[in-house]
């Protein structure tokens, strides 16, 4: 055997060795994969609506008040968008719109719309989008929900919370009176009168007046922690909440609440957002979707047409028909992808030394492996005997360069 051949196979040895070392990874089912799904029956069958297109995380949903079927898709790499309720997608704005989104809003009017990025909160004028001017900490945002009037707008930042009248072009700061500097859930009842609710310091907080001033809604017992508030589509007043795996009900704004239903099971799961559509219950949560079709009485993981041990995220109902929700999925739990945005830090931050190692060693081993394969198929060829009609093969062809 030549020395070139015994280097090519040490070669391939020592990059398979590398690439087969093992290396601490986090367990997933390699069958299944982020995105966007939707229900038309309050969570009984689901349906895979990016179908076509790879998405890994899907971190936010808006919907078209004026046409449903027109929706913004914020990802872990830009916005997607679909005028068709998710059978056909384009990129958004990637001139504009570059690396993970986190939030998004539409305007009342549905001619305009917000996004939030890593460092920036971004408008939509007709179909262009540009950067406004935020207040620092803002981004990248953790929700972002539109007012009962045109142009209004709440921001539960990264930092703080605010309120814009002016869709983006000003911001004023309305968490004096929390007990956080940030919230981890706001949700709008378009009233009147309009409420706002957020999730701040483990607890619902209430205000009658766009943010000025805020009341605790008292839920529970005082040590409950608020894990996820929705509004009842099917009536105006009433208000849902969980607290600490139990769920409670609220028929007057948020002002008074009872227990209802048994208490989720796996309480230490950690529960993302909430819809209710009439007896269907439904919480996206670290380990994927829980619903209960019986009003909390039992809890189940539906797993049919959805991804198998994938954390689940946003929960969007559309705003013309209540039993039609989407809920998004992510490779990537979703407080790692806010940590690494509010940190600076890119995709491939999350990629440490043993496994861009790893990826290294097997690009090498697929380009040693073609090149060996190359190699024999070249001297196969240049070996082989020719066979002629009238006589014995020759001992051997000439090769390409040399004298017969």
């Amino acid at each position: 055997m030549s020395l070139p051949d015994l280097s090519c196979r040490g070669a391939l040895l020592l990059a398979l060795s590398i690439a087969l070392w093992p290396c601490s990874a986090r367990a997933h089912d390699p069958s299944a994969w982020g995105g966007l799904f939707r229900t038309r029956d309050g969570g009984a069958t689901w349906l895979a609506i990016d179908s076509g297109s790879f998405i890994s995380g899907a971190v936010a949903l808006a919907i078209s008040p004026a046409d449903p079927v027109h929706l913004l898709l914020a990802t872990d790499s830009g916005v997607l968008a679909s005028r068709n309720g998710g059978r056909d997608w384009s990129v958004e704005a990637p001139d504009v719109l570059v690396g993970a989104m986190f939030a998004l809003a539409y305007d009342l009017d549905s001619a305009r719309a917000l996004a939030s990025g890593s460092s920036a909160i971004f408008r939509r004028d007709a179909e262009r989008w540009h950067v406004v001017s935020a207040p620092a900490g803002a981004a990248p945002a953790r929700a972002m929900a539109r007012g009962s009037v045109p142009a209004r707008v709440y921001l539960a930042g990264w930092k703080g919370v605010y309120r814009s009248d002016d869709w983006g072009a000003s911001w004023i700061p309305i968490h004096e009176a929390l007990p956080e500097e940030h919230a981890d859930a706001v949700v709008v009842s378009p009233g009147p009168p309009e409420i706002v609710h957020v999730i701040a310091g483990g607890q619902l907080w209430g205000s009658l007046d766009a943010g000025r001033h805020w009341a605790r809604r008292h839920i529970g017992a005082t040590t409950g922690r608020v894990e996820a508030v929705s509004l009842d589509a099917s009536d105006a007043p009433r208000v849902w909440a969980l607290v600490s795996g139990q769920l409670f009900r609220s028929d007057d704004h948020g002002e008074g609440w009872r227990a209802i239903g048994r208490p989720r099971p796996e309480p230490d799961t950690l529960v993302h957002g909430m819809a209710v559509v009439d007896q269907s219950i439904l919480l996206t949560t670290d380990r994927g979707l829980y619903r209960s079709p019986d009003g909390g009485e039992h809890w189940q993981m539906p797993n049919d047409g959805l991804p198998a041990h994938l954390e689940a995220g946003p929960i969007v109902r559309d705003p013309q028909s209540a039993s039609t929700i989407y809920v998004g999925f992510a490779l990537t739990p979703y407080a790692e992808l806010w940590r690494q945005a509010a940190e600076g830090k890119s995709m491939f931050g999350r990629l440490d030394t043993g496994r861009l190692a790893g990826g290294a060693a097997f690009l090498l081993l697929v380009i040693l492996s073609a090149a060996a394969a190359l190699r024999r198929l070249a001297s196969t060829y240049y070996r082989a005997p020719i066979y002629t009609p009238s006589g014995p093969p020759a001992a051997e062809a000439p090769r390409p360069g040399n004298a017969p």
